[in-house]
């Protein structure tokens, strides 16, 4: 089996191009069943920054055979997506696998968020009962490599996340926050973080709005906001100072239309608007209303940029592990390749051991000795265990094959004063 990783990226693909081929929570357990058509192991992540396909195939499996699936399942043409394809295989899919994990492959580097990420893809992929061996080891070890790179390093000592640079972002377009309302839209991690950064930046007020009323009420319990439910959003926009949402909604939750009613109803008072989601949740047209200010994911490169510096050093460090555990797990996986071998070794020799104590048992029964039975054996299980090395040998022997004659030695625990 061999490891193979497929997909795109913020580094390789425009967020028009990944919200086509993002997975939509509702949709996985049949995209993974689909996969499983395909690939013996297969699980997918899916965020707003990637959507990565990880597989354990057969050598002789096409990977073509992965791309064709992945762009019929999101009806376009492969041909379209190739562009924006990386493919890695072996020792670099598995080195990628574990950077996703560090954060070391993110949009912002060393950010934690990624790694529950892929833990809820495995879990995914592993109730739909689509991964095996080789994928579970692999997240398995992507995961105590990223423990040791956060413990061992100072990746992620500074707080710096795209939830982060949205409000940073804020802060620059507003000044200060403490008159501001913000609009929160959804209620999973990344809108958590977004919370607790208002927070600490003392925003005037806090609305969450979530398809489950009571998550949203929850969450904005948190910093004394109000939470409510999507239905009630364009009553409550004209409010928003402030907007950010990120939700798995497969289409466009905030539109154009409402949009420019808020605006007439706050008398043209500028929004702030970022749309983390992939696919978005607002409208590209809401860009080109005058007095908002719409930010999406790849908009945020910037902001982030600024706060990496101090990263930088500890990510050095980091790959260095990486390269570590990467030679440690190609080495487990090697040898999961020659199990086979082994297993058929150890059939043939049981089969000789069958085969042979029948056959003294048959003697016994028909009035030999049980010295003579004993005798036989002993010899023969000797020669037919013996058979096919030493013809082996006596062949290499014959070829001049020094090295396959010196790999016999060590093989067979032989000193090089062994003449037989």
């Amino acid at each position: 089996m061999s490891i193979l990783i497929v997909g795109v990226n913020h580094k390789t693909a425009p967020v028009s191009i990944r919200e086509k081929v993002s997975f939509s929570p509702d949709s996985l357990p049949l995209a993974l069943h689909a996969a499983h058509q395909v690939v013996p192991e297969n699980l997918i992540l899916s965020t707003c920054n990637r959507t990565e396909i990880y597989a354990a195939t057969h050598p002789q499996q096409s990977v073509a055979a992965l791309i064709d699936w992945l762009a019929s399942w999101h009806k376009m043409p492969a041909s379209q997506l190739q562009p924006y394809l990386y493919i890695h295989q072996q020792d670099e899919a598995v080195r990628h696998a574990l950077r996703v994990a560090c954060g070391l492959d993110s949009l912002v580097l060393g950010e934690p968020q990624i790694l529950g990420q892929l833990k809820t893809a495995l879990q995914a992929a592993s109730d739909q009962a689509t991964t095996g061996n080789q994928l579970n080891r692999l997240m398995q070890h992507a995961f105590s490599t990223a423990k040791k790179v956060r413990t061992q390093t100072s990746i992620g000592a500074n707080p710096v996340s795209v939830a982060f640079a949205a409000v940073s972002l804020a802060k620059q377009i507003f000044s200060k926050l403490e008159k501001q309302t913000a609009l929160l839209i959804g209620a999973g991690e990344t809108i958590e973080l977004v919370g607790k950064h208002l927070a600490t930046n003392n925003i005037g007020k806090i609305i969450v709005a979530n398809r489950s009323v009571d998550k949203a009420q929850k969450l904005a319990a948190e910093y004394g906001g109000k939470g409510i439910g999507l239905p009630e959003l364009a009553d409550h926009l004209p409010q928003a100072d402030i907007v950010i949402s990120s939700t798995a909604s497969p289409v466009p939750i905030l539109g154009k239309g409402a949009v420019e009613r808020a605006l007439k109803i706050r008398k043209h008072r500028p929004m702030f608007m970022v749309d983390i989601a992939v696919p978005r949740d607002i409208e590209q047209e809401v860009a080109e209303l005058d007095d908002v200010y719409l930010y999406t994911v790849d908009d945020l490169h910037s902001v982030i940029e600024e706060n990496l510096q101090s990263r930088r050093a500890a990510a050095e460090q980091a790959e260095g592990m990486v390269s570590t555990e990467v030679s440690h797990f190609m080495a487990w996986l090697r040898a999961q390749d020659h199990m086979n071998t082994i297993r058929a070794y150890r059939a043939r020799t049981d089969s000789i051991r069958q085969e042979v104590f029948d056959k003294a048992t048959a003697l016994l029964q028909n009035g030999k000795s049980p010295e003579e039975a004993l005798q036989f054996l002993a010899h023969t299980l000797a020669n037919k265990l013996s058979h096919d090395a030493t013809q082996a040998m006596h062949h290499a022997a014959r070829n001049g094959d020094h090295q396959l004659l010196a790999h016999a030695r060590a093989l067979f625990n032989l000193s090089t004063d062994d003449n037989g």
